[in-house]
């Protein structure tokens, strides 16, 4: 697995857990939803995300996007 594609299921485990979460137990968790979105956006802009460096540092190959 690439850490592109580590990168992208992380952020939607991330998105889907937090919407679980909201809905069941407490608005709040949403806010795990803004952040998982900026961050996205974050690093689309910048290149820097910290959820690829450790997925790099397990051994994942490097993508197109985060090498």
């Amino acid at each position: 697995m690439t850490i592109d594609k580590a990168v992208l299921m992380f952020a939607g485990f991330m998105v889907l857990i937090s919407l679980v979460l909201g809905i069941y137990y407490s608005p709040y968790w949403f806010l795990l939803t803004a952040f998982a979105g900026l961050n996205m956006v974050q690093a689309s802009v910048t290149g820097f995300c910290p959820a690829a460096m450790v997925f790099k540092k397990l051994g994942c190959k490097a993508g197109a996007a985060f090498k």
